[in-house]
């Protein structure tokens, strides 16, 4: 019995949905799909290829200006297109990013809560915790934590491991 309550009013809240968000919903489909599709190898493969079938068409249309026209208007429609397929695709990838690191965050015990929702802060606010870390990782250096030099003795340890020093 309660699941159908469950499901009716699934079907309920889906049949309320405004039209912006079936358009929404659609568009963001639409965008992954195309992405997908469209960030292959095979899809830049058929775009060489039309621009070398459209090249070689060049001289029986004797390089007139519809000819150029063709290419021009072609380019600038997919590329204005694809401004706002790859725009809607990396947003939502940085949103989910964004949310697995807040996760991250929230779960680790000694993590600062308060850098949740960086992307969210001002500029002035982003600088300033840029410095607060710059001067993090400076103490980290002075007091001979830095990564980058262990990785350096480590492997200078290791060669002379291996020459038999």
């Amino acid at each position: 019995m309660a699941i159908a309550t469950q499901k009716e009013k699934l079907k309920q809240q889906e049949e309320s949905r405004d039209f912006f968000c079936v358009v929404s919903d659609a568009f963001r489909l639409f965008a992954r799909r195309s992405s997908m599709v469209l960030g292959s190898a095979w899809a830049f493969a058929g775009a060489i290829l039309i621009v070398v079938v459209w090249a070689l068409t060049g001289p029986v249309f004797h390089y007139s200006d519809t000819w150029l026209l063709i290419i021009n208007t072609v380019t600038t429609i997919v590329t204005f297109l694809m401004v706002f397929l790859i725009q809607n695709t990396q947003d939502r990838d940085a949103k989910a990013a964004h949310l697995k690191l807040d996760e991250v965050i929230r779960a680790l015990k000694g993590a600062r809560n308060e850098l949740i929702d960086l992307e969210k802060l001002a500029d002035e606010d982003l600088t300033s915790l840029e410095r607060q870390f710059e001067r993090v990782r400076k103490k980290a250096e002075r007091n001979g934590n830095h990564p980058g030099r262990m990785r350096r003795a480590n492997r200078a340890e290791r060669a002379s491991k291996g020459k038999g020093v």
